[in-house]
């Protein structure tokens, strides 16, 4: 899960960094250290990497490459667009919006351990000539307005106090005809307490989901029209299922049974524990997935 708030608060950044970075925490070592190290010991040259050996780290949401794919789709992503990638985690949205589609793609986040992942990971997989990453706000991000054709974003905003500041960023990034591309966990109709820990969130204090309403809302006050906006909660729920069940094995193996890093060696031990609630929050109606598309109207 990326993270990209829009509340640089110094105690939000500390609850932020201290749940995804926590297994440096806990473990010793830099998160980039422990990765390349993970990499090795899968007999892997952590220098020069396949995006096929990197997948089970480079998109930390719900559907991993197969959503991202879905949602550039729902897009219409163009060769040579400039796409800013918000909560970009370790940047794998950004690598395969750049090799499948031809993108040139900025990514945001707020956690500094995943920048400097996503830019060793870029490099790694040759991607660094149409990848770069920053270490910002996503209220407050260093570029010029009108610098951007699209606006990606998966699973960030529940991580977000203060979306409105968020938006506001995204109209001033935004060429005109710009449009934002969004996959978000919202609110679902069952208001039992959340089972925790998930991926985005250990405790209450970090998990800012809204309801699809809200969210839509938010965006329209912002200036946003809705083009295409879908529920794909079935989807991502029998992936989900489908993880849990790999993630269950003796070997651990998320993608390809060889043992390669996962979203284990970031989270730490706890990820199965977070990716079962996940599960189970989606299965009893807590939490759905939404994806779409809304074009700037300003």
């Amino acid at each position: 899960m990326p993270t990209a708030h829009g509340d640089n608060s110094p105690d939000h950044v500390r609850w932020l960094n201290a749940h995804y970075d926590a297994a440096t925490t806990s473990e010793g070592g830099s998160l980039l250290a422990r990765l390349r190290n993970a990499f090795l010991d899968a007999g892997c040259d952590p220098d020069h990497l396949s995006v096929d050996e990197v997948a089970g780290i480079d998109q930390l949401h719900l559907g991993g490459r197969r959503a991202s794919r879905s949602l550039a789709a729902m897009g219409e992503l163009q060769g040579g667009e400039r796409v800013l990638d918000v909560g970009c985690g370790t940047g794998g949205a950004g690598r395969l919006l750049a090799a499948e589609y031809g993108c040139n793609v900025v990514g945001v986040d707020i956690t500094a351990a995943f920048v400097e992942v996503a830019s060793w990971l870029s490099t790694a997989t040759g991607l660094a000539d149409r990848t770069r990453f920053l270490c910002a706000d996503a209220a407050s991000v260093p570029l010029a307005p009108d610098s951007v054709d699209r606006v990606w974003c998966q699973h960030a905003l529940m991580n977000m106090p203060h979306v409105p500041r968020v938006l506001a960023e995204w109209q001033r990034l935004l060429a005109p005809g710009g449009c934002v591309l969004l996959h978000e966990v919202v609110a679902g109709d069952n208001p039992e307490p959340l089972a925790l820990p998930v991926p985005w969130a250990r405790t209450p204090a970090t998990s800012h989901l809204r309801s699809r309403e809200q969210l839509e809302r938010a965006m329209a006050l912002s200036g946003f029209e809705p083009l295409r906006v879908g529920d794909v909660t079935e989807a991502a729920l029998a992936w989900r299922q489908e993880r849990s069940r790999r993630e269950s094995r003796p070997d651990g193996a998320i993608e390809k049974g060889h043992g390669l890093p996962g979203p284990e060696q970031i989270f730490g031990e706890v990820f199965p524990s977070m990716g079962g609630n996940l599960r189970d929050n989606l299965a009893a109606g807590k939490v759905r997935i939404l994806e779409g598309v809304w074009r700037c109207s300003s």
